[in-house]
């Protein structure tokens, strides 16, 4: 169990540390905690201890409901602006990686941490460079190959 909880600590500081580089709310502790918590809680209903009276996937089910309304309150709306998406879903794939990991599958679990944060930090300049409504007033302006701001 005790190694389950470093994996998913270990995947939770990775997706956490991409957050808190850009700047975001739920950094590097949120992102851990939210991992490590799923991983502890789906360990738990695996235990044998427990016997037939657990059962993991509905143990899994309320970590998906309870994250779920942990992320919602990331989301905050500014008029039409909506703010906090990214970030909610990030919560939502930190607790996912954790339960994976206390399931025991460290493999997909490392993978798709790849994989989100790679598409977290490759997706963004797209975002600025082909899709204007999505920049920001804070970002940079893009400059294209005749010094001119788009």
């Amino acid at each position: 169990m005790g190694l389950r909880l470093v994996v998913a600590l270990v995947l939770g500081l990775a997706l956490g540390i991409e957050r808190e580089l850009r700047g975001h709310p739920a950094g590097i502790k949120t992102m851990a905690l939210i991992s490590v918590g799923a991983c502890m809680f789906t360990t738990l209903g695996l235990l044998p201890e427990f016997g037939s009276k657990t059962d993991p996937t509905r143990i899994a089910a309320q970590i998906v409901t309870g994250v779920g309304f942990l992320g919602a309150g990331a989301i905050m709306r500014q008029g039409s602006d909506v703010h906090g998406l990214t970030t909610a879903a990030s919560i939502w794939v930190a607790a996912s990686l954790g339960m994976a990991v206390g399931f025991g599958y460290y493999a997909i679990a490392a993978f798709t941490t790849f994989l989100v944060i790679v598409m977290l930090v490759a997706i963004r300049p797209v975002e600025l460079r082909f899709f204007r409504r999505n920049r920001r007033k804070d970002d940079p302006p893009i400059i294209d190959r005749r010094g001119v701001d788009q």
